[in-house]
């Protein structure tokens, strides 16, 4: 069943955290106010080892246990911010983002629990003006931020043809919290290694759903491992699958966390991202 991999939880207008719209499977953390989630069957990984990966925040929608982290992100240049579409939807924040008063990118932070790093006002959303709610395709939207970040933040962007494409690619996907599947939040950055897989096994994956393939190979992409147990998970939307040294997907959508012959499906940025 297909889920988009967002956080499951936000604010009421009072201090209430609540289950935001459930798709498919959705996981039932402890945390009254959770944050995106993190890669399944991975390694604790140092921002500064990674320092383009960035977490959206809004302490406002999502409390302040986890830096008000609710999705991830990637610098794709110095003051612009590569995320998945659906993250910024409304029925998911709450309200629209620009009108969310302390909407932040989250810069150099491993543990959330801390203070390290930066945070940065987000002064601009661009979503993708062909983005399907429904099917996820070209799921990116894309973050102006309040000032600009050092050159050696950025992550470079895959072109269409590259080989870090080509099927059995090895790749890593980041992000924050559950590491299982069932809810166990972690609050340091992870990553997993994981492999491109062909389209042929994505579209066998998600097959004909409504009249149409689910897995559309014009803007998408899926990465995994066969045997399961190596994936992004729900919430973790947004975050950066990386091979190479390049930026080769966004989390967007899958079914469960890990599972043998569910892998995850990603945005090809090389498709949709617009020239920054």
């Amino acid at each position: 069943m297909r889920r988009t991999r967002r956080s499951p939880y936000r604010k009421r207008l009072g201090a209430v955290a609540v289950a935001a719209v459930a798709v498919a499977s959705p996981l039932v953390p402890p945390l009254p106010a959770v944050a995106d989630s993190v890669v399944v069957g991975g390694q604790p990984t140092s921002a500064s080892d990674a320092p383009w990966v960035v977490a959206l925040s809004s302490r406002d929608r999502f409390g302040g246990t986890r830096s008000g982290q609710f999705c991830g992100g990637v610098l794709v240049a110095p003051t612009k911010v590569a995320t998945a579409a659906h993250c910024l939807r409304e029925d998911v924040l709450g309200e629209r983002p620009g009108d969310i008063r302390d909407f932040k990118v989250i810069v150099g932070r491993t543990e959330l629990h801390g203070s390290k790093g930066q945070e940065i006002p987000v002064t601009g959303v661009w979503t993708h003006p062909s983005y399907d709610p429904k099917s996820n395709a070209r799921d990116l939207a894309v973050l102006t931020l309040a000032r600009a970040l050092p050159a050696g933040y950025v992550l470079p962007v895959a072109e269409a043809g590259d080989a870090v494409h080509r099927p059995g690619t090895e790749a890593a996907v980041y992000g924050w919290g559950d590491t299982t599947g069932i809810g166990t939040y972690a609050h340091t950055l992870r990553s997993a290694r994981v492999s491109v897989l062909p389209d042929g096994a994505c579209a066998q994956a998600y097959p004909q759903a409504g009249g149409r393939t689910a897995y559309q190979s014009d803007s998408m992409l899926c990465a995994g491992v066969p045997q399961g147990g190596r994936d992004a998970c729900q919430g973790d939307s947004g975050g950066p699958l990386v091979a190479d040294g390049r930026l080769v997907g966004l989390v967007s959508w899958g079914s469960g966390c890990g599972r043998a012959d569910s892998p995850g499906v990603y945005t090809k940025v090389s498709a949709v991202m617009p020239r920054m």
